[in-house]
């Protein structure tokens, strides 16, 4: 199985396994599409290897059924990898305008609520890695402190993963991350009017 190689080694005292093995924050944002399909794609690979798995899908509806849950919630149960659990934390599209999502306050409330039971698992070491899917718009939004999170993620025990997705990720969880993605966005067929469609988008 080929292995990345650094460009850099630092001088940093760790040997080359804890180095491998530090624990990452890694940010999926941009306006393209594929942050939460990118985390979602680390689930399979930390299920395969038999990591307990903590998804708290913030924003998205609570109705909505994807079928990254469907297929996860599957190999979780069927004893061959790790364990998973899917947390839904939120309702309305994330892409939806917020000012167009209703209930706001509901919404702020679930995901504060959201980033404290984020906060107790850190401490108890539940998971192994964490997906915190659209987690990067309460920051946005100014429902969850962006400071809180870093210093949350910094102190965090063990050797625990965390994979935040969303657009506008907050310069300061950018400039803390590990590996950050932005994804942008070439062509999409909602810019010539078509709507999302079963398989593409859910």
């Amino acid at each position: 199985m080929p292995k990345g190689q650094p460009s850099v080694v630092p001088d940093d005292g760790l040997t080359t396994r804890q180095r491998r093995n530090r624990p990452l924050v890694v940010v999926h944002t941009g306006v393209g599409k594929g942050k939460s399909t990118a985390a979602f794609g680390l689930a399979l690979r930390a299920w395969n290897q038999g990591w307990p798995i903590g998804v708290f899908q913030f924003v998205k509806s609570a109705k909505w059924k994807v079928g990254e849950e469907r297929a996860l919630r599957v190999l979780g149960d069927s004893g061959e990898g790790g364990s998973v659990a899917w947390h839904k934390m939120g309702e309305g599209w994330s892409w939806v305008q917020r000012e167009l999502q209703g209930d706001n306050l509901s919404n702020e409330e679930k995901a504060r609520e959201g980033w404290e039971q984020v906060k107790r698992d850190l401490a108890a070491e539940t998971y192994k890695l964490y997906v915190l899917d659209e987690f990067a718009y309460p920051m946005h939004w100014g429902w969850v402190d962006t400071a809180e999170v870093v210093s949350v993620l910094r102190e965090r025990p063990g050797t625990q993963h965390v994979v935040i997705t969303g657009r506008n990720a907050p310069a300061e969880l950018v400039d803390f991350a590990d590996l950050v993605t932005d994804m942008s966005k070439v062509k999409h067929p909602m810019d010539v009017g078509q709507k999302g469609q079963r398989g593409i988008e859910w």
